[in-house]
């Protein structure tokens, strides 16, 4: 009963598999992934992706900037005095292109969020909000932008 405790080697020893038996744990999901994927990211390829189908039939749509935006400023959109002017809040906005800045649409993610329940939905609003924002700055209706413009997908 006098065996002194053996002190424990520098060097550890490699570790083969966790303390419950089950191997070592790798990633929940690979980076290619859209788990991996932030909400803001994946909102942000929403808007690329509607923006990619309106530019094969408007080319000009390359010299518009595209640019998604948490939430609308406070005031409206005339950047008031700090309250709201309406009672809606605007889902995205335009910029007229000037001194040699292009012209600029405006997608507010957390609006349009907030509005939709699944991916499907906020897919096809997110759609809406873009061409009815080309619509404006180009001086057009939106169903001549987009002919499946109202059209539930």
């Amino acid at each position: 009963m006098d065996d002194p405790v053996q002190p424990r080697s520098a060097d550890p020893r490699p570790r083969r598999r966790d303390r419950h038996g089950r191997g070592m744990r790798g990633p929940v999901a690979p980076p290619q992934v859209p788990l991996s994927a932030s909400r803001a990211e994946s909102f942000t390829d929403l808007v690329q992706d509607s923006v990619e189908r309106l530019e094969r039939r408007w080319p000009q749509l390359t010299e518009i900037e595209f640019v998604v935006l948490e939430v609308p400023p406070l005031g409206g959109s005339d950047g008031g005095d700090g309250e709201w002017r309406d009672e809606v809040v605007p889902l995205g906005g335009t910029i007229a292109a000037n001194e040699g800045r292009p012209a600029r649409v405006v997608i507010y993610r957390r609006p349009v969020e907030i509005r939709t329940k699944g991916r499907d939905e906020r897919a096809a609003l997110v759609h809406e909000v873009v061409v009815e924002q080309v619509a404006e700055l180009l001086g057009l209706s939106p169903e001549s932008v987009d002919p499946r413009y109202g059209d539930e997908e």
